[in-house]
């Protein structure tokens, strides 16, 4: 468990990096709000982005894969089409072959978080799936994630 405790408190400045995120009519559901589940897509969007677009890393390329095996969302406030987001997100957690996403998601242009979060990806090899240290050129990327 990191530092944070992941609720309505959390400020931008507690985050390392930012995806802007727009949303789609489609996201809303029938109350007129963005779904449930379509917050896990948003910060799952955010880390994906990020490592493989952002950061280059081509992660299948050092043999392991990443199982998610645990995830968190709470939610502080309603998300509605056409909201433009920021998604913010830092490390919490860095562990041998494990590592913690925390996440803010932000509606742009207002202080108050939306919803906190998390999810804890495991890396395995990928023959095996059992689980292996995490490669050292995406262990250097994900150490510039950690908020001290």
């Amino acid at each position: 468990m990191s530092r944070f405790e992941l609720d309505r408190s959390e400020v931008r400045e507690n985050f390392s990096r930012f995806l802007e995120i727009p949303t789609r009519w489609s996201d809303n559901d029938q109350y007129g709000h963005v779904n449930n589940a379509k917050y896990l897509t948003f910060y799952e969007l955010a880390i994906m982005r990020f490592l493989e677009v952002d950061s280059g890393l081509d992660i299948p390329s050092f043999g392991v894969r990443c199982f998610s095996v645990e995830n968190l969302c709470r939610y502080h406030e309603a998300v509605k089409f056409p909201d433009l987001l920021e998604c913010g997100f830092r490390v919490g957690r860095l562990g041998n072959s494990s590592v913690r996403y925390e996440m803010g998601l932000f509606v742009t242009g207002r202080e108050a978080v939306c919803s906190t979060g998390y999810f804890t990806d495991v890396f395995v090899d990928s023959e095996t799936e059992k689980p292996v240290s995490i490669p050292a050129p995406v262990r250097e990327v994900l150490s510039g994630l950690i908020v001290e």
